[in-house]
């Protein structure tokens, strides 16, 4: 009898120790897996979920998210005629003592390399178009040039661009347009027309005189139709305007630069054809390196309505704090975790090929976590299920539970130094449990002897 009050005892003792023990500052925290969650999306790109960050001294991780469209690979095939202002306003100084043309045509020969790095099933031409500087010619086709026919040969090509001169007073894109499509094979491809200006256009064709006329207008923008309804795709770079809200001193009533504008391109949201970037000169190497490339790859080749939905165990819900490291680069995501099922949603419109969507989020272990989970293998993720709309148009779904591991570690039973609080709790306790388990042990003897 003694001996099993002893024991209890003991243990007692050792269960209150371990009580005491098991806080935020005694715990340790450790990585046991860290595995990559991968889904293939088509071919080559995927999604990926992955421990990109480990801070075990103040207990919290991070985790992303990301989406790859790794179809870069494929290019633009067909026929591709650069149509490129070459007025005098091409060489305003920008910034510093970069011009306008130092952009554009750099950015032009970055696009051309682009294109036909390792491609033989792309062909690009040259135009230059302004106005000629013989006036007497002014209005008709010499008031654009051929820089160079179709090719293939990117050195070529990007020699010719350099020798562009920027001589012409004014600008007749209607020239540089009629000039371009003459040169398109009859091969049944794709044929794309590029448009490199920074003037609004006010010359055309055999027009009436009057810069900014409506009869230059109109030749304009009928020209820009003309190709869109020959099957060509039309993209427009339109940079360098300062002054769309002013009249034009040829005008007689309000048109406005801003106005002739919208006329004849429409606007990015709508335009007249194709594509229509109005940008500032700042944006001239993206637009063109990036966007417009971009423009050019095969549309079957852009992920879209992209949903990714991320769990959490309710382990890692109830004991971590949740946030993001940053808003997503592409799309939109879930504010906070959705408690109803432990998730966040990301969302992500469109994904073109060379493009990566990322975000990143931390779990960090709270001050008044459940004990319980100490010991324990932690999934920080339970699944992550996604959707899309592959390359052939299909809606494609998929779902993976592969996910990092923690495990928190709770510190040996040590017993404290004599004098400290834990120690005096522990006696104090011991002592009462031996008087009460001693006096009940009396009793007992006293009633067997009777």
């Amino acid at each position: 009898m003694k001996k099993s009050i002893f024991i209890t005892l003991f243990l007692v003792l050792i269960l209150i120790a371990n009580i005491s023990l098991a806080s935020y500052d005694t715990v340790t925290m450790s990585v046991v897996e860290e595995p990559v969650c991968t889904i293939q999306i088509g071919n080559s790109s995927k999604f990926e979920k992955k421990l990109v960050k480990k801070d075990l001294n103040n207990k919290e991780v991070t985790l992303q998210l990301q989406v790859t469209n790794e179809e870069a690979s494929i290019q633009p095939t067909g026929e591709i005629m650069l149509v490129i202002d070459n007025s005098k306003s091409m060489e305003d100084i920008v910034e510093g003592t970069t011009t306008r043309e130092d952009l554009v045509i750099e950015s032009a020969k970055t696009l051309v390399n682009t294109m036909l790095d390792g491609n033989d099933h792309l062909k690009v031409g040259v135009v230059s178009f302004s106005t000629n500087s013989d006036v007497s010619k002014e209005g008709t086709i010499e008031d654009a040039s051929l820089v160079s026919d179709l090719s293939s040969d990117p050195n070529a090509l990007v020699s010719a661009i350099s020798s562009i001169e920027y001589t012409g007073p004014r600008t007749n894109l209607e020239s540089g347009l009629n000039l371009a499509g003459q040169y398109f094979t009859s091969e049944n491809n794709n044929k794309y027309v590029i448009v490199l200006t920074d003037g609004v256009p006010n010359v055309a064709l055999n027009y009436d005189g009057v810069y900014y006329s409506d009869d230059a207008i109109n030749k304009t923008a009928t020209q820009l139709q003309t190709l869109a309804n020959s099957g060509y795709t039309v993209i427009t770079m339109l940079t360098g305007i300062s002054n769309a809200d002013s009249v034009p001193a040829t005008r007689t009533d309000d048109k406005t630069y801003g106005d002739i504008i919208q006329e004849i391109f429409g606007t990015e949201e709508s335009p007249s054809v194709g594509k229509f970037y109005y940008v500032q000169d700042s944006e001239i190497e993206k637009t063109i390196t990036q966007d417009i490339y971009n423009d050019l790859l095969p549309v079957d080749q852009v992920l879209t309505d992209i949903t990714i939905t991320d769990y959490f165990p309710k382990e890692i819900i109830d004991n971590f704090e949740f946030a993001y490291v940053s808003q997503p680069n592409i799309g939109t995501i879930s504010s906070e975790v959705n408690t109803e099922n432990n998730s966040i949603t990301w969302t992500i419109t469109e994904l073109k090929p060379g493009e990566t969507a990322t975000v990143q989020y931390t779990l960090k272990l709270k001050k008044d976590f459940d004990s319980s989970i100490v010991g324990k293998i932690l999934d920080t993720n339970e699944k992550v299920d996604i959707s899309y709309i592959n390359f052939q148009g299909e809606e494609v779904s998929d779902t993976s539970d592969v996910t990092p591991k923690l495990k928190l570690t709770e510190p040996p039973v040590t017993l404290p130094k004599a004098g400290t609080p834990i120690i005096i709790a522990l006696f104090t306790i011991g002592a009462g449990l031996f008087i009460y388990s001693f006096v009940r042990l009396t009793i007992t003897n006293k009633n067997m002897k009777h």
